[in-house]
């Protein structure tokens, strides 16, 4: 498999060059594409400088702040029109462990045409998180599953890879939901037409630094 990674940026110079060193080194093969929203604190200019060390790692520069849904669809469109047989999405925050990549692309590689990076599956877990917002995002996915028809504990999860195919499949100009609409209505698209999902354990943890 060719997967790319695909990370959307807004401000995360302070964890930039961190997310992109623990990415190379959990999946050395892996291309990274960095999808900046022209953040004034020089997150682009920063990825383009670890690129020179890291290897495999290009960055999309957009003219202005468009949103996490628009920043995937042009990243998974790019990625595509090169070839790569996944497509994978997380944040730059390190909210998202790059050490569960490998967990996800296995997935996709043993027949998921959608492996979501699940907080809500026995081994997932939300360290620090209140009673109350843990409820409030488990009553919400279980509400958008319930409404939908998904088999799926954490449809708003960001951490996810898919199947390139399947991709091709969806019109990505159609859908229009952003920020965790995205990912619903991502998962939704996925199986009406079909695809396969399956949910690994992640742990997910807040940022520590920066200001996104």
């Amino acid at each position: 498999m060719r997967p790319l990674v695909v990370l959307p940026t807004y401000d995360e110079a302070a964890n930039i060059s961190e997310v992109l060193r623990r990415i190379r080194a959990a999946v050395p093969d892996a291309h990274i594409l960095v999808v900046d929203d022209n953040s004034p604190d020089g997150t682009a200019d920063l990825a383009e400088r670890d690129a020179v060390g890291l290897g495999q790692i290009s960055v999309l520069r957009r003219p202005r702040k468009s949103g996490l849904g628009s920043a995937y669809r042009s990243g998974f469109v790019q990625g595509m029109a090169e070839g790569f047989d996944v497509l994978i999405e997380m944040d730059a925050d390190l909210s998202h462990d790059p050490a569960a990549l490998p967990s996800l692309l296995a997935a996709v590689q043993h027949g998921a045409d959608l492996a979501i990076g699940s907080r809500y599956v026995p081994g997932g877990t939300i360290p620090n998180w209140s009673r109350r917002r843990k409820f409030l995002s488990r009553w919400g996915n279980r509400y958008a599953a319930g409404m939908l028809g998904l088999a799926v504990n954490d449809a708003t999860s960001g951490f996810r890879a898919y199947r390139a195919s399947v991709l091709d499949a969806i019109d990505l100009t159609r859908v229009r939901a952003d920020g965790y609409g995205f990912q619903i209505e991502m998962a939704y698209a996925v199986v009406q037409r079909g695809g396969r999902v399956v949910e690994v354990p992640i742990a997910f943890t807040d940022r520590v630094r920066g200001q996104s």
